[in-house]
């Protein structure tokens, strides 16, 4: 039986993390997977700062090459100042429980919920889709339109934005044959400019969300 990771080991890990000690190195001293660590810290978080983190690790490991030697990665840690402020922000209100922290993404809880902006999603104006896509559809060519919340990825967000009507797109046919039920099938999209042509009738089906592996997009 896999262990469950503690509310102590969530805070560990965490500060572990925003420190700049990696993914693997946590893993190797609590004894849990990659992947255990991973989804705790997405959920920790969230998906945008977890992304964030560990962009800025990659980058700054890659700076600290000084003769040819590469620091450990025990030794490296955010030491420019623009990082160390973003990290003391998640120490600086000491009013957060630990528990509240774990349930609330940061970043999200300080803004009003009727005037919370989505953070995560990006206009379909703006993004760069692939040639070739593909969708599950049911027996009579219909869509397979989903809510935001069945996909856990993005429980983070709010209540309202859990509540969006959403379709999903693959960009590996073996992936979508996996997601697909015996009542579906696979559709091939092999033009994506469709979804931005189409997008005022989607939004005319209360379909607002476009889900692409962990993309969101907005329409």
């Amino acid at each position: 039986m896999s262990k469950k990771v503690s509310e102590l080991q969530k805070k560990q890990i965490k500060d572990l993390f925003i420190q700049g000690i990696s993914i693997l190195e946590i893993s190797k001293n609590f004894q849990f997977s990659t992947q255990t660590i991973t989804r705790q810290l997405k959920v920790i978080l969230g998906e945008i700062e977890f992304n964030k983190f560990k962009k800025k690790l990659s980058i700054y490991k890659k700076t600290k090459k000084y003769g040819g030697v590469i620091h450990s990665e025990k030794e490296d840690s955010f030491k420019e100042e623009a990082n160390i402020k973003e990290i003391d922000k998640y120490k600086a209100d000491e009013s957060f429980s630990e528990q509240s922290f774990f349930e609330v993404p940061p970043l999200l809880d300080e803004l009003m919920p009727e005037k919370q902006k989505d953070l995560s999603s990006v206009p379909i104006s703006e993004i760069k889709l692939p040639k070739l896509v593909y969708m599950i559809v049911d027996r009579k060519i219909e869509l397979e339109i989903k809510l935001l919340k069945d996909f856990p990825l993005w429980h983070f967000l709010s209540e309202n934005d859990l509540n969006r009507k959403t379709i999903e797109i693959f960009d590996d046919l073996k992936v979508a044959k996996r997601a697909c039920t015996k009542d579906q099938k696979v559709i091939k999209v092999p033009n994506t400019d469709v979804f931005k042509i189409t997008a005022p009738i989607l939004l005319t089906k209360g379909i607002t969300r476009i889900v692409k592996a962990d993309q969101l997009i907005a329409l």
